[in-house]
């Protein structure tokens, strides 16, 4: 007979807490109003062959609320930032002095508002789906177990109902976090 332990139970709140981590990242790099070094998170530049997060290759600073400079370490990669960041889908124009790039972010229209906020959803409605799949995935185990007469029916039950609380909470942290981000996007 196996028996189930709270390390059992700790490695699945771990996996669905990696789930709510990756979902905060992902916010992070949606754009508001303000300026937030987070959204060229995912903005990679090409330097000397290799591709570079900018955090890498330059420093970022935000020394307004709606302004993000980037100085390189190497002013020939002026060029290479400036293209990387306009390939990018963050929607901003920079501007190029010779020794930064300046990131000015206007405000945005209600449409765009909108529009993000539906990201929002999106990110958080695959997030509860990976969180659902831990949970499937666990109990299927514990499920095999119980076939194999290794697990009784009354553990296999109690397994269960824990993990659906587990899942509960995490689903309700998922809303939270997605709560919070509509309201900040909605600030104006």
């Amino acid at each position: 007979m196996i028996e189930i332990t709270k390390k059992d139970y700790d490695d699945i709140e771990a996996k669905m807490q990696k789930c709510i981590d990756n979902l905060q990242e992902n916010l992070n790099t949606i754009r508001a109003g303000r300026a937030n070094p987070h959204v060229l998170d995912k903005i990679t530049v090409d330097y000397y062959g290799a591709p570079s997060p900018l955090n890498a290759v330059a420093n970022i600073q935000v020394p307004e609320a709606r302004m993000i400079t980037l100085t390189p370490w190497d002013p020939k990669m002026l060029r290479e930032i400036e293209h990387a960041i306009q390939a990018s889908d963050l929607g901003i124009n920079p501007t190029n002095d010779g020794k930064m790039i300046r990131l000015v972010f206007p405000m945005l229209t209600e449409e765009r508002r909108k529009d993000l906020v539906k990201q929002v959803k999106v990110y958080g409605d695959e997030t509860k789906v990976v969180i659902r799949n831990v949970r499937r995935d666990s109990i299927d185990k514990m499920r095999a177990a119980n076939k194999k007469k290794e697990l009784t029916d009354d553990s296999l039950k109690e397994f269960e109902e824990k993990i659906q609380k587990i899942t509960d909470k995490f689903t309700a942290e998922v809303d939270k976090v997605c709560e919070a981000k509509d309201k900040e996007l909605m600030e104006i």
